[in-house]
């Protein structure tokens, strides 16, 4: 019997929306780590714990609900990973792999924070959702966990199954700003 071994493909595998010269550019983020963190005792505020854990990516540890935070990287988890940062978190913390179930976008531009408007009710203005923000929310009727990564930048984590419909809707809800005049991909 032959082996069978799964095929890994990028659930999002479109060219980028946009270039650097148009107004808003989307693009499908590598698929790398989602790491959920629970916090195991109420009340403990363990975010500069999670930084430690997270690595140096720049907002790498990303609040999500009281006591819960998503860990993103773009290298995906190697053999053994996980169960190392759940031993530097023991008792604190618990872990849970998301990766495989989760899918990033970026959405970046001068008119990034327009198209987030059309389908989001989140305040995106500087003082509400500062660059470092994290919020869980809808855009359409898509859950998403928006985070603003830079003042024209926003990362959006999507369930793996909604991903494409999340994308399409923002392809359409931003052709005007990408000059395609149509939802493609």
């Amino acid at each position: 019997m032959a082996d069978l071994a799964p095929a890994a493909r990028p659930v999002l595998a479109f060219a980028p929306l946009g270039t650097p010269e148009t107004p808003l550019r989307l693009v499908a983020l590598p698929e790398g780590r989602v790491i959920h963190a629970l916090a195991t005792v109420r009340g403990l505020d363990l975010t500069d714990r999670l930084a430690v854990i997270a690595g140096d990516a720049p907002f790498a540890v990303r609040a999500y609900a009281p006591g819960q935070w998503f860990l993103v990287e773009d290298t995906p988890l190697a053999p053994g990973d996980l169960a190392r940062l759940a031993e530097q978190v023991t008792g604190q913390l618990a872990l849970s792999d998301q990766s495989h179930g989760r899918v990033r976008l970026s959405i970046e531009g001068p008119a990034a924070r327009h198209l987030l408007a059309k389908g989001t009710g989140v305040n995106l203005g500087e003082s509400a959702f500062p660059v470092g923000h994290s919020a869980p929310t809808l855009y359409g009727h898509v859950g998403i966990h928006l985070t603003r990564t830079a003042p024209e930048r926003y990362e959006l984590l999507v369930l793996r199954s909604f991903a494409v419909d999340l994308w399409e809707q923002l392809a359409k809800g931003g052709a005007e700003f990408l000059g395609t005049g149509s939802a493609a991909h």
